[in-house]
């Protein structure tokens, strides 16, 4: 091969994995080692020795990503096979697991009798769906937590279970009465024609299960696979990626044991640590050296990581400069570790770092209200990573008449907006419509649920002919939401009119596919958006984010702040009484640690208002685990570590 201008400024681990293009390939990738950028070039290096990129598949986690390597990946085939390219006249495909899940149950929907326009519950889809469940099933929402029963059905699903081979395995009362919730709220998505989001990849895995001819099709289509963020793969996903292999074994996972930290939702770490039994012949290269963080940075995390027993050895360096010592606070009470984390941001923003360098990190979600408090005393710009664009009422509202009209039988839409805006349709008529006793109706009422019915007539014409970013024009406009919002003429009501706009400019993006295929990308994008997705579409408002450290999974920032570091919250003390797993902790704290390009600085509360409750707080195990010489104490603003005193006890 001739060309090798793609593999130059690669070293030579991350070479070795981009030339490996037979076979099984592991690729255990450090924090900061750059895994994406081997990924992005085995594709180039493929497409090179004559593959067609219509047969390589790369998937991952988020939506942000994808995108990310979807774009990295077209920049390097432009730039180093062009030709190659234009030969084939085709993309490699770069998804996500649950929107390849989408797409190929879209593709073969008539074998599992799907509509191709199938619904895809949202949380709050399946929240709403799981209470009518439990209601149906003879129970209350008092008795059974409609939460904690998703999650049990969620981590069944992830587990590969249908819901009989859950029943015939279920041994405890909360498990049998589980079994039987799941089957009325099956019932209620048969109804709608919708699936969940485990649905997307539980019914995907039985569909190449158990349709050869399906299965060969896709093998034949995807002959070389691409699996990012390994560690994180369930069962479910396991399998799928196992299947759509098939005999070929050209599979390529890039993943980092000592990143996972998604237990609690499936992700199962056995997945990397026996890949070479699952995947016989498989080789394994190491990518070790970091192009992220400062020599400190990366020590205090080895020092972390090295305690853990469950784990592949490996130990990551760096060539970038030693950098300045870990930063520790101890503060008196909550809201002054907070103000101590606010000043230090407002001196380094004097210093010229701009707020949007800065990341604070936490272990639960209630840590933000206090430090929230506090940014907004002190008039520092901040982010928080909370409710999503896609989660807004009057968002939801225009995307449920776009769901309605490709897909006339979903009764969540038609409750949700048969009287957004007001139209007089009151509760008992919407459910004479959804239970088909429309002839029932009647005089004043008949004729409001004609005007209804002509007006998503109107809205389906438009989705099925014009542009995505019209249509939604058309329905802000035909349905009166719009008018009604104008009329209102409140502040709120006029952000929700800016919120819509924003999203008939987003949906310019899906202009260039054909309508229904248009209509698809973006229902499928607001139904699968993540926390990291939301963040990306900000990236440019200048403010200091804050986020829990599992949202943070994949980012960086030159600065962070992790706080909250002490016994009972992190590592964190479960309620359900299963204790602490000490390692997904210490995982949990290396991630955090290596999200950090230039400084760390960790902070802990000697007393903390948790519950209603003062709580007096020992400093975090964690902080013995850092050698001395990689930290310093700082007590600007009051309190004083105690460092030497409290966490260095022999």
């Amino acid at each position: 091969m001739t060309n090798e201008a793609h593999l130059e400024g690669l070293n030579d681990p991350q070479k070795e994995a981009v030339i490996t293009t037979e076979g099984p390939l592991l690729v255990l990738a450090g924090a900061g080692s750059g895994k994406t950028r081997v990924i992005t070039h085995r594709i180039v290096q493929l497409i090179l020795n004559g593959v067609a990129p219509h047969n390589i598949l790369a998937v991952t986690f988020t939506n942000k990503a994808a995108t990310e390597m979807r774009e990295r990946v077209m920049a390097l085939i432009t730039k180093h096979a062009p030709s190659e390219r234009a030969g084939f006249d085709s993309s490699p495909t770069v998804t996500t697991f649950h929107s390849l899940g989408v797409r190929i149950l879209r593709e073969h929907h008539e074998v599992l009798g799907l509509r191709r326009h199938f619904v895809i519950y949202d949380r709050s889809d399946s929240n709403r769906a799981i209470k009518k469940a439990i209601e149906s099933a003879g129970y209350t929402t008092k008795q059974f937590e409609p939460r904690k029963m998703l999650s049990m059905i969620s981590r069944a699903k992830g587990d590969a279970l249908s819901r009989m081979q859950y029943l015939e395995t279920a041994s405890s009362y909360p498990e049998k009465v589980c079994a039987e919730v799941w089957e009325h709220y099956d019932k209620t998505m048969r109804e709608e024609h919708a699936l969940d989001f485990d649905d997307l990849l539980l019914k995907t895995l039985h569909l190449i299960e158990s349709y050869p001819v399906v299965r060969e099709v896709l093998q034949k289509r995807y002959q070389y696979i691409h699996i990012d963020e390994y560690q994180d793969t369930n069962k479910v996903q396991f399998a799928i990626a196992k299947l759509l292999t098939g005999e070929k074994n050209n599979i390529c996972v890039v993943g980092d044991v000592d990143q996972n930290i998604y237990s609690w939702r499936g992700a199962d770490i056995k997945n990397v640590l026996q890949f070479e039994n699952q995947f016989p012949g498989a080789k394994t290269v190491f990518l070790e050296e970091n192009y992220r963080s400062t020599g400190t940075i990366i020590a205090a995390s080895n020092d972390i990581i090295e305690k853990n027993n469950n784990r592949i050895p490996k130990t990551v360096f760096t060539s970038n400069d030693q950098g300045e010592k870990i930063t520790l606070h101890a503060a008196h009470t909550g809201p002054d570790e907070a103000e101590y984390i606010v000043m230090t941001i407002k001196g380094l923003m004097e210093e010229g770092v701009s707020p949007s360098e800065v990341s604070i990190l936490y272990r639960t979600n209630f840590q933000s209200r206090v430090l929230e408090e506090a940014f907004l005393n002190f008039g520092v710009p901040y982010q928080l990573l909370g409710t999503k664009f896609f989660e807004r009422k009057e968002v939801k509202d225009v995307l449920s008449y776009l769901r309605l009209a490709l897909n006339p039988g979903s009764t969540a839409d038609i409750a949700r907006i048969v009287n957004v805006p007001t139209r007089g349709i009151g509760k008992v008529t919407m459910l004479k419509m959804v239970e088909g006793r429309r002839d029932e109706l009647k005089g004043a009422t008949l004729l409001k649920v004609e005007r209804f019915e002509e007006m998503m007539q109107d809205i389906s014409d438009h989705a099925r002919t014009e542009k995505i970013s019209e249509t939604l024009r058309f329905i802000i406009k035909r349905t009166g939401i719009e008018a009604d919002y104008k009329k209102s003429g409140t502040e709120d009501d006029l952000e929700r009119l800016e919120n819509l706009q924003e999203l008939v400019t987003l949906a310019i993006r899906y202009d260039e596919l054909n309508p229904e295929e248009g209509v698809e990308a973006l229902i499928e994008n607001a139904a699968l958006q993540s926390d990291q997705d939301e963040l990306h579409k900000k990236e440019e408002s200048d403010a200091v984010r804050l986020m829990t450290i599992h949202s943070a999974k994949g980012l960086e920032f030159p600065y962070v702040f992790i706080t909250g570091l002490e016994e009972g919250l992190f590592p964190h003390e479960r309620l359900d009484d299963k204790g602490v797993d000490h390692e997904e902790e210490r995982r949990l704290f290396y991630v955090a640690l290596t999200r950090a390009e230039k400084k760390v600085y960790l902070t802990y509360a000697h007393v903390r208002m948790i519950f209603g409750q003062q709580r007096v707080n020992v400093p975090s195990s964690f902080l013995n685990d850092i050698k001395n010489e990689h930290v310093e104490s700082d007590s600007t603003f009051g309190g004083g570590s105690g460092y030497e005193a409290t966490v260095f006890l022999d």
